[in-house]
């Protein structure tokens, strides 16, 4: 007997964890999955820190994560906080007191490091402070700087070394009445942070930030936070997501909202469908997709562009979608709406493009 699927979804119902705000930003409790990214600027540099912050919120991140990891750092935050157009997430290690600094800046959440931030007395002083400034906390664990008390459990159990070390955190605020807060659990193996998420979500309804850490270069980064990622969002754990790149940070938000787009968890971009090439294609396709995937990243996302460079799938593609380019040796067919629309000579398909992506505003 065949099982009743629902094909709408490919996502299971999102797990149930409390509100968290950010800043104007609603994190957890049924929100959409945010999106955040961090600036690779030196933070005490206000004028390349303001402008990278702007164009992450460019992008789409809703965000902005910033170290400060000295005095430049902080007394850079105030005007920042003021001049940027997303929250401002303040990245703490080692110093707590820059913590206490960064609440005073105004900045809209603190993410403290439980593996380097210092004695428990300490944590507890940034709690009650965060605590008077209205300001959550986020609790990184990261595998490869756990504190040392975790040493023998991580060799055998890291994702549960990880875990521990998170509740272990959620104690000690605890214990000062601190709840505004939210976890990440992150290892560079994406195995490690699958298994980690998955325990914390079965016991706590902290909301999580899911991130692969160190996860490398743009499409190792990609692959690695994705194969991580889309699996945990995929069993409705996470409320926010970071793709970690040793690249363009503009790049990892680009990236994660494909993700989240093609996991039907959020509206991201028009999309560009494109054949793969092969030796049968009449036309460079994938400077071809790029080009469209410039001239389209401001139309509504629910809009579809085929991009197809022979007979084979070129006509059918073209014309499932809003606009379809099936290029031939020497002309191109547009389709709309499934529709040969024009039959136009290959040396006029720039200007052409132009034209007919303007028309699906």
């Amino acid at each position: 007997m065949t099982e009743n699927i629902d094909t709408t979804r490919v996502t299971a119902p999102r797990r149930p964890t409390r509100r968290v705000n950010v800043g104007d930003m609603t994190v957890g409790d049924g929100a959409p999955v945010r999106v955040q990214s961090m600036t690779t600027t030196r933070t005490g540099d206000y004028d390349a820190t303001i402008d990278q912050i702007r164009e992450l919120a460019t992008a789409g991140a809703e965000i902005v994560r910033v170290t400060v990891n000295d005095n430049a750092a902080a007394d850079a935050l105030p005007r920042l906080v003021a001049e940027s157009n997303v929250p401002l997430v303040a990245d703490i290690h080692f110093q707590h007191t820059l913590a206490l600094k960064s609440l005073v800046a105004g900045v809209a959440k603190l993410r403290i490091n439980p593996g380097n931030i210092g004695s428990r007395d300490k944590v507890r002083e940034v709690a009650r402070a965060a605590q008077d400034h209205n300001v959550p906390i986020r609790i990184g664990v990261n595998k490869g700087s756990l504190h040392k008390r975790y040493d023998a459990q991580a060799a055998k159990d890291p994702a549960g070394a990880m875990v521990q070390s998170a509740l272990d955190e959620l104690e000690v605020l605890a214990a000062v009445d601190f709840h505004d807060v939210i976890v990440s659990l992150k290892s560079s193996e994406p195995m490690e942070v699958i298994e980690a998420c998955r325990r914390f979500a079965e016991i706590s309804d902290v909301p999580q930030h899911l991130g692969v850490t160190e996860a490398g270069t743009l499409q190792a980064g990609i692959s690695r936070s994705v194969a991580a990622m889309s699996v945990l969002l995929g069993e409705g754990i996470g409320d926010t997501i970071r793709i970690s790149l040793a690249a363009d940070p503009v790049e990892e938000v680009v990236a994660a909202f494909h993700m989240l787009q093609a996991l039907g968890l959020r509206e991201g971009f028009a999309r560009v469908v494109a054949c793969p090439t092969c030796g049968r294609v009449e036309v460079d396709v994938v400077e071809l997709a790029r080009k469209v995937e410039a001239l389209a990243k401001d139309l509504p996302p629910d809009r579809v562009i085929s991009v197809m460079g022979c007979i084979v799938n070129g006509p059918g593609e073209a014309k499932a979608a809003d606009l379809g380019i099936a290029a031939g040796k020497t002309k191109v067919a547009i389709y709309r709406k499934g529709e040969l629309h024009r039959n136009i000579d290959k040396a006029d398909l720039d200007t052409v493009l132009m034209e007919e992506i303007e028309l699906l505003r």
